[in-house]
């Protein structure tokens, strides 16, 4: 075909006015027109007769990554994690169990699970293990409201279990996303499961207890649960031995309040 065969889009657009002019307004159907010679249609209009705008780009699914990078704040993060099922145990129809506490703490508490209490209010330590709690943190100077409270896992799992591998290492991303918002100066974890966790080894809670651990730019310390102090008693002494040292080592750090 010559060039003085091939149908301009000029060409086109004259004649649909002309066609206007005589019949009057009309609309075209969504089936595409064969032009004889695409090779003279503009890639522009080439996309836009897919469906495309020239300008617009195919967007991809955000990464977890560039989520939690998004959250300047915990409400956002709190937001995030209520939308994210990668974070439900395989216990049905559980609520949100996201933290409590100062904002911004210097010293934050990190148990393993939410309970059943937990699961019904909403909020990390309310039952039986949360009063106790709250008697630890009262024997060093500290209200609940002073201090950062939450878990492993944001949701409950099934019979109160310890979180699985799996659980916690889709969890994790989130809590350190909270840890970073919090930037609190001390990490207190709250039984076995949460210091394996958090300092990433299998080792004995005997082992993890006493000394201070490198977290970052933060320091960690791991103590008993005080749902095990429920049970045992006599983990209640080691206990508090435990958290003398961390009051000691926060008002070292100028911890506040």
């Amino acid at each position: 075909m010559s060039n003085s065969d091939q149908i301009s889009i000029d060409d086109i657009i004259n004649y649909l006015k002309t066609e206007q002019e005589i019949y009057g307004p009309f609309s075209i159907s969504d089936r595409k027109i064969d032009l004889p010679d695409q090779t003279d249609v503009p890639q522009s209009l080439k996309n836009q007769d897919e469906g495309e705008l020239p300008s617009e780009k195919t967007s991809k699914p955000l990464t977890l990554a560039e989520k939690l990078a998004a959250c300047s704040t915990l409400d956002e993060l709190k937001e995030l994690c209520t939308s994210a099922e990668e974070l439900k145990t395989d216990l049905e129809n559980t609520n949100l169990v996201f933290g409590v506490g100062n904002p911004n703490a210097d010293l934050m508490l990190i148990g393993e699970a939410p309970g059943e209490q937990e699961d019904r209010q909403g909020e990390p330590f309310v039952g039986a293990a949360g009063q106790l709690l709250n008697k630890i943190l009262g024997a060093i100077n500290f209200k609940r409201e002073d201090v950062y409270i939450s878990n492993i896992l944001k949701h409950r799992p099934p019979g109160n279990r310890n979180p699985k591998p799996e659980e916690a290492e889709r969890s994790l991303p989130y809590l350190k996303k909270q840890i970073e918002l919090i930037n609190p100066k001390i990490l207190l974890c709250l039984g076995k499961v949460s210091g394996q966790t958090m300092l990433n080894k299998d080792d004995t809670l005997k082992n993890m207890r006493g000394s201070f651990h490198k977290y970052d730019s933060r320091e960690l310390f791991v103590t008993y649960h005080p749902a095990a102090l429920l049970r045992n008693k006599q983990w209640k002494r080691p206990t508090w031995e435990d958290v003398q040292k961390v009051r000691e080592r926060y008002d070292e750090l100028s911890g506040k309040p």
